[in-house]
């Protein structure tokens, strides 16, 4: 095992002049305090700055200083160059680490060697690489001691590393690991969302600027010196190399600056000129070193053909061009103006067989030498084309969605004919759709595509992409269902290579099915996916069943689906995790997708896979209702709904609006509940999408039920679901199973509820959760008489983790104490109707709390107000706020007492009174005076 020596920097100067920094102790004392900090639970800083301003030589500092302090220290720097080779950052962070890549677990230990290239085996997806990467700088700092982990030309970072520095930067606070960014300031970075706290370097003060040039050229004339001074602003970069072109007697007898130029300008002329100077070799291995951009001396001789094309390195070494650490086997350009200086004087043909040679020494089947090879070509290359594409692939299974779709579009500008070019173009179209987002450039690419060729409009790939595109932009899901299924037919069998594309396919009509809410539809599926057994996903069996028809289908994929989501803690595929969370969706199996799920978001905010990441924060905000965590369901459908409205996803927004719709109901905001129910209708309906049209019944049943109008909740529900029958391919109906049962109890509808807790019973619904078990209990012990029904609902208040689902839970202690109440057992009510307001009020569900605090002053109990009707300074009398309430909402006063038990006399007496104490004389304006009051 390599010991922590290892880790130290290497011997380079580190600061302006050398040997010391000037002026910047007001940093370094930041820097010493995130050193400190990072000894007990680790701490991450972003240094900010204009270019030239000294943030690479503040990093060089601290990490001569983090050494000295017992730090072990390693060293990222972004190379523009490689900014689209996948993980070449992450690789310079694992090569020091190398001989303790073996103490990981064998299949983190696989995953890191294939990064590093070390493996054959297959491509492992990015957040498994992430997680091993964090296991390994955890595991080292625990043996070794504190780590500092210092980054530099973030911006330039290679995306994939960039989200692995994203998770240590999150999660590494809890262990002694110190991360230093630096960037320059207004440059994009995927570590700017990691809310890394961030501190902007300053330029330097006049009297520091003085003192750096003074120490540094300490023969230049006063009046040269404060005329630099004043001209570089305080810039290190400038203070110290625009003097060096002109030579010490220049200097001394001229007393001169170059001739005034714009700063920028002025710096990229002196490195320029300092490169030029170079003999050629020189300049045409630096050309190499850029082009490669890992800084590998071994890559460089393998190039050039032999250790000896090294020595061509020494003049641009001597000359302070490079810096080269024979320990590491590593050369670092002194500054990134260099780099830009190498290749602006390099011509076309020069990179071009730079990129060549590079290429020729690379193993085959490597994304970098695929890269290499796409930038040695001029014009259309077939075969180059096809290696980048297998790249695009690979890169797509690693969970990198967005370099994917790069290297497929550059895949098809080299394509050789018309028809590959338009192939490429569909499959980029496609993976935009399903999977990276956007989906205003698919219209954009599926247009390219049919002006390289006219006939690609029949490929699998384009009619998927235009599916998708059709389904979640306009929701049109009769033409895209049209579409998808005749393409499916007419491309007869696919073989297992054509995996990503039919898995694309299926999937999407898959959710087509579903948003339609047609059953008939699930048959094309079904012989689609029959069709195409032998190549289709092993997963969409399970999603077919658990989410496409739990009621009669759930059962036989249960253990399947169990399977697939013990193993999402070593999932890597966010495609997977996200289609196994979908299946978990309504057999109440979500939490154990939690985790996964997160890691789809954060990749998402990454700048990864937006789509994915869109449908995961829904997932996670059903996950939120149904656990009572529903302040988050806010935050988290908010940003799903912001998603959606930047990358036009119409479709998937309506489930957001859902969730929260439904929230609006249970928290008693019926008018905002009433708006999205209208809009969901208005926008579903003329598109045939069923499922809106059960995600508004939901809202309005839920805010009938809330405010006690039991007569409009059984008229919504039974329009939604037939009394007396589950119907197949209707996964909702399992969300509003206690909803008709309550409706149809309390307007006598007992048969009703009854025959409809029957037909669920004949499914397998009780054997698929313990929630739906629980559910079913209450519902029909809502249905039946009340000996059986006490049974019933002991049994479902007792159900094993019940709180885990505290608002049905809440709903049945509150059913039960109704229940409990009206048979005059008022002691055992008060217990569950006390259970039921305490719930309802942590989670604030005014009406509700309102309907057990009503219950509970019906049964002899003082209780406080709750809801604006019900004012501290109301007269009202707990019998006739509810005749109230239920007056209000459009009930005549036969329903009224049929709800409440009373007769229709005392209903009318308590109403006068109510008109009286309010000052209304109609019901009309009831409703305004009981929310005014």
């Amino acid at each position: 095992m390599a010991d922590f020596a290892s880790l130290r920097p290497p011997c380079f100067p580190f600061d302006q002049d050398g040997s010391r920094l000037v002026g910047r102790a007001a940093e370094q004392s930041i820097i010493d305090g995130l050193f400190r900090t990072a000894v007990v639970r680790g701490a991450a800083l972003m240094l900010t700055g204009e270019a030239g301003i000294g943030k690479s030589a503040l990093l060089d500092a601290a990490a001569l200083r983090a050494a000295e302090a017992g730090f072990g220290v390693l060293r990222v720097g972004g190379s523009q160059f490689e900014q689209n080779v996948a993980f070449s950052a992450l690789n310079q962070i694992l090569r020091p680490l190398a001989d303790r890549i073996d103490m990981l677990p064998m299949r983190q230990a696989e995953t890191l060697r294939s990064v590093q290239g070390m493996s054959e085996g297959p491509p492992t997806e990015l957040p498994a690489i992430a997680n091993a990467v964090q296991d390994l700088l955890v595991r080292t700092a625990a043996e070794r001691g504190p780590l500092a982990l210092l980054v530099d030309d973030a911006a330039w970072l290679d995306r994939p590393s960039t989200v692995v520095l994203a998770g240590v930067a999150r999660t590494g606070r809890s262990e002694p690991i110190a991360l230093l960014v630096a960037s320059r300031t207004g440059d994009e970075s995927f570590l700017n969302g990691t809310r890394i706290p961030r501190y902007e370097v300053r330029p330097l003060d006049d009297a520091s600027a003085d003192e750096l040039v003074a120490d540094r050229f300490p023969a230049m004339a006063a009046r040269v010196r404060r005329r630099l001074v004043s001209e570089a602003g305080g810039n290190p970069l400038a203070l110290l190399e625009l003097p060096v072109p002109l030579s010490d007697a220049q200097r001394q007898e001229r007393g001169t600056l170059p001739a005034a130029l714009s700063l920028t300008e002025r710096l990229e002329e002196v490195f320029s000129s300092r490169v030029a100077a170079l003999p050629e070799a020189t300049r045409r291995l630096l050309l190499l070193a850029v082009l490669d951009g890992s800084g590998e001396l071994h890559v460089l001789q393998r190039a050039l053909g032999g250790r000896e094309a090294l020595v061509d390195l020494e003049p641009a070494e001597r000359n302070g061009v490079i810096r080269v650490d024979a320990r590491t086997g590593r050369l670092a350009f002194r500054h990134p103006l260099t780099r830009s200086a190498v290749m602006g004087m390099s011509t076309f043909t020069e990179r071009q067989r730079g990129h060549r040679a590079l290429a020729e020494h690379l193993p085959n089947g490597t994304e970098r030498r695929a890269r290499h090879l796409a930038d040695a070509v001029v014009g259309p290359d077939e075969d180059v084309a096809a290696l980048l594409q297998e790249a695009a692939y690979r890169t797509l299974r690693r969970g990198d969605a967005v370099g994917a779709l790069t290297t497929l579009l550059r895949a098809s500008e080299l394509s050789a004919s018309r028809t590959a070019q338009a192939s490429r173009l569909a499959e980029a179209a496609c993976l935009g759709a399903n999977i990276t987002g956007d989906l205003r450039n698919v219209r954009a690419l599926l247009d390219g595509g049919d002006l390289a060729d006219p006939a690609y409009v029949d490929s699998l790939a384009a009619a998927t992409a235009a599916a998708s595109h059709l389904l979640n932009g306009e929701g049109d899901v009769e033409t895209a269902h049209r579409l998808l299924v005749g393409a499916l037919a007419t491309h007869g069998r696919l073989s297992v290579g054509d995996g990503t594309i039919l898995h694309e396919a299926l999937h999407t009509l898959l959710l087509m099915c579903f948003f339609s809410g047609r059953p008939e539809l699930w048959r094309s599926f079904d012989d689609a996916l029959a069709r195409q057994s032998a190549a289709a996903d092993p997963l969409l069996p399970v999603v077919r069943g658990a989410f496409g028809d739990p009621a009669y289908a759930a059962s036989s994929v249960l253990d399947a689906l169990d399977a697939h989501i013990a193993g999402l803690h070593q999932e890597t595929d966010p495609t997977h995790v996200v289609r196994t969370a979908i299946s978990a969706a309504y057999v109440d199996r979500l939490p154990g997708c939690r985790s996964a799920l997160w890691h789809v978001v954060e990749d998402g905010r990454d700048g990864g896979a937006v789509t994915l990441a869109i449908q995961s924060l829904f997932l996670l905000s059903n996950d939120a209702w149904t656990s009572g965590q529903w302040d988050d369901l806010k935050k988290l459908t908010d940003e799903g709904l912001d998603w959606c409205a930047t990358y036009d996803y119409r479709l998937l927004a309506w489930s957001g609006h859902f969730l929260k719709g439904l929230l609006a109901a249970a928290r008693g905001d019926a008018a905002s509940a009433s708006r999205t129910a209208d809009r969901l209708v208005s926008w579903g309906n003329p598109r045939g999408l069923g499922a809106l049209r059960a995600y508004a019944t939901h809202i309005r049943a839920l805010s009938a039920l809330g405010r006690a109008d039991f007569a409009a909740a059984h008229r919504l529900l039974s329009d939604a679901v037939p009394p007396g029958g589950l119907p197949p391919h209707m996964p909702h109906a399992l969300w509003l199973l206690l909803d008709f049962a309550e409706a149809a109890a309390h307007v006598d509808r007992h048969r009703e509820a009854a025959a409809h807790v029957a037909a669920a019973r004949r499914t397998d619904l009780p054997k698929i959760s313990p929630r739906l078990a629980m559910v079913m209990d209450a519902a029909e012990a809502m249905a039946t008489g009340d000996v059986v029904a006490h049974e019933l609902f002991e049994r479902a208040i007792a159900t094993p983790g019940a709180e885990r689902w505290p608002f049905d839970w809440a709903r049945i202690c509150l059913a039960y104490g109704e229940r409990l109440r009206r048979a005059r057992a008022g002691g055992a009510a008060r217990v569950h109707l006390g259970a039921a307001l305490g719930t309802f009020d942590r989670l604030g569900a005014v009406p509700w709390s309102v309907r057990a605090a009503n219950e509970l002053r019906a049964s002899g109990v003082t209780v406080a107000a709750r809801g604006p009707e019900e004012g501290p300074s109301s007269p009202l009398t707990p019998q006739e706020r509810q005749v109230a309430w239920l007056a209000a909402t459009g009930l005549s006063n036969k329903q009224i007492a049929e709800q409440l038990f009373l007769s229709p006399r005392t209903v009318a007496a308590h109403l006068r009174g109510v008109f009286r104490k309010v000052g209304v004389t109609s019901r009309a304006g009831l409703r305004d005076a009981l929310t005014g009051r």
